[in-house]
């Protein structure tokens, strides 16, 4: 057990958790809502070094984990195929099955995951913006369809006016992203340094600040799993399928991927490494998503030597 850390198992869904703790043969249920969270305070007042881990899904997590960096209780969210690819390998699940708080217990127990590490006020700020940019430009994409064959008039003008004010709010959001990363020094120098990277723009640089604060913090298999790039054998018995990536963090993965078709232009070691693997035969979809990895690989690195891009190749 890592530092003497007691284990306990949560399964996040939107309305409630379900928690399995050691030593106990039933799962206890709370609801995922303050006060639920308060009674799970005061349920791992009892345990010793205490350490939640959870599968990695999205804003159902959100209010857990901010919970409990609060309350400085260690946290961890997995990549859902790692517990999974686990649980099966155990004998513990079936193909369809559902993955429990009781499973993800004994995943803990067994691999004992880092706890990541609790994110400063300024960086759930900075999160809660990323989030909103994304949600931003998805709308702005949205509304540029629509105005493309717009069926009168008034509808042409509408939908240019609300783009325009879409634009505008994007705009906005990114001050605030900048101010927000130059207002924390440790932020600051992880942006600076994340942005040494050929391909890796501000965007790309926020968001992984943002949402993937165990970077630079992990090695380099467990960050491409995190980040739902690391590639996963499709076997069955006697078949044997390609590798696929599967899990993950989405928005991590979306903005990593568009940093990959830039690095493949403009960064060398990628452009150069993503060009062997074409010429070896790989499908553009297996050598962009290798590129992936290399770069989320290489971005560990920068931040685990606290160097720039141009230091370590």
């Amino acid at each position: 057990m890592l530092d003497g850390r007691t284990y306990i198992g949560v399964d996040v869904s939107k309305d409630h958790l379900d928690i399995a703790f050691p030593g106990c043969a039933r799962v206890w249920r709370t609801q995922n809502a303050p006060e639920g969270l308060k009674a799970l305070a005061r349920k791992l007042a009892g345990f010793d070094a205490p350490q939640l881990v959870c599968e990695a899904t999205g804003r159902y997590t959100r209010r857990l984990q901010r919970d409990m960096a609060h309350r400085q209780i260690a946290f961890s969210r997995i990549n859902p195929r790692q517990i999974r690819d686990f649980a099966r390998a155990t004998g513990r699940l079936a193909k369809t099955d559902a993955i429990d708080a009781g499973i993800i217990l004994r995943f803990a127990q067994a691999m004992q995951p880092h706890p990541a590490p609790p994110p400063s006020q300024t960086q759930l700020q900075l999160a809660d913006l990323v989030r909103r940019r994304r949600q931003l430009v998805e709308m702005a994409a949205m509304e540029k369809q629509r105005s493309a064959h717009p069926d009168d008039v008034r509808l042409a003008v509408s939908l240019k006016r609300h783009l325009a004010f879409l634009v505008e709010e994007i705009a906005d959001i990114d001050r605030c992203i900048e101010e927000g990363i130059k207002a924390d020094p440790l932020l600051a120098n992880r942006a600076a340094l994340l942005r040494s990277i050929p391909g890796f723009g501000p965007t790309t640089a926020s968001t992984l600040v943002a949402e993937l604060p165990e970077l630079g913090l992990i090695g380099k298999k467990q960050i491409a799993a995190l980040v739902g790039v690391a590639p996963m054998n499709r076997d069955s018995g006697s078949m044997r399928g390609e590798a696929h990536i599967a899990g993950g963090r989405r928005s991590v993965r979306c903005v990593l991927y568009m940093a990959t078709l830039s690095a493949i232009r403009y960064n060398p070691t990628v452009k150069s490494f993503y060009q062997r693997l074409r010429k070896d035969g790989k499908p553009p979809k297996l050598a962009i998503v290798a590129a992936m990895r290399k770069l989320i690989v290489t971005a560990n690195a920068v931040l685990q030597s606290k160097s720039q891009w141009q230091q370590i190749t």
